[in-house]
């Protein structure tokens, strides 16, 4: 029996359907294929596929063996608010500390400390002999004995290993978050505690795993850390921009 034309054209286009639907599919298919195995962490420097112990032993490690780093952000401990921007390095630091009360230059050369901060600073001592020589001490590098009591406490804000140590402490177990960005940056965080109560840190995913942003447990300030291994100028300063207070620094 010879089929009608119309028959013909009726079974070609539920063939042509029947082969349409799989290649669909297939196509469907592979198209999610791509879209899941799309990796994230390509072209980084591979640490986001590690466990947040294992990235923030990584950061630790590559903060320990660089040589410089620049410092910045909000300290608040018992003592009060700070903020701070400072380059350091292993033989010394420079920068600036700003208090509730005022705001003073830090300059360390190896042993050597020295405080630079203007009139008003000097003038709202408790010592009566700090404030009348106020005017001698204004925008002068002040050289820190290192037997005052202040020595160790504003050295500290010019040593590297000593901040690097204090302040990227996370409290709590640690756990891997999202992919971020600090500045122009690419960054994995990891975090500390429930929500991140213990701390959370960035850590760069190009070139090196520096760590690149902190945020302290229980709002205790965040920093950022750039500038790593850019080295800078660190030299005394000039006779003529130097007074020797000759006694113990008041308080201020």
């Amino acid at each position: 029996m010879t089929s009608s034309p119309l028959s013909v054209r009726v079974r070609v286009r539920v063939q042509a359907r029947r082969a349409a639907l799989p290649l669909a599919l297939c196509a469907g298919l592979a198209a999610g294929l791509t879209a899941c195995g799309t990796d994230p962490d390509e072209g980084t420097n591979g640490v986001g596929k590690l466990s947040a112990t294992e990235i923030e032993n990584r950061a630790r490690t590559a903060a320990d063996g660089a040589d410089a780093v620049r410092l910045s952000g909000t300290l608040v401990s018992k003592g009060g608010s700070y903020k701070i921007d400072m380059r350091l390095k292993s033989s010394g630091g420079t920068g600036t500390v700003t208090s509730q009360k005022s705001t003073f230059g830090l300059l360390r050369v190896g042993e050597d400390l020295f405080l630079k901060a203007n009139a008003g600073f000097w003038s709202h001592s408790e010592s009566g002999g700090a404030a009348s020589a106020a005017g001698k001490l204004d925008d002068k590098y002040v050289k820190v004995p290192s037997g005052d009591p202040a020595y160790q406490q504003l050295r500290g804000f010019t040593e590297k290993s000593v901040l690097l140590k204090g302040m990227l402490g996370l409290q709590g177990a640690l756990s891997k978050g999202d992919r971020s960005e600090v500045g122009n940056v690419r960054t994995v965080r990891i975090a500390a505690g429930k929500d991140g109560e213990g701390g959370t840190l960035d850590v760069s995913l190009q070139g090196t795993p520096y760590p690149l942003r902190f945020e302290r447990a229980g709002g205790a300030g965040v920093l950022e850390l750039a500038d790593w291994n850019k080295d800078f100028a660190l030299a005394a300063p000039a006779k003529g921009d130097t007074v020797d207070y000759g006694q113990q620094l008041p308080k201020t």
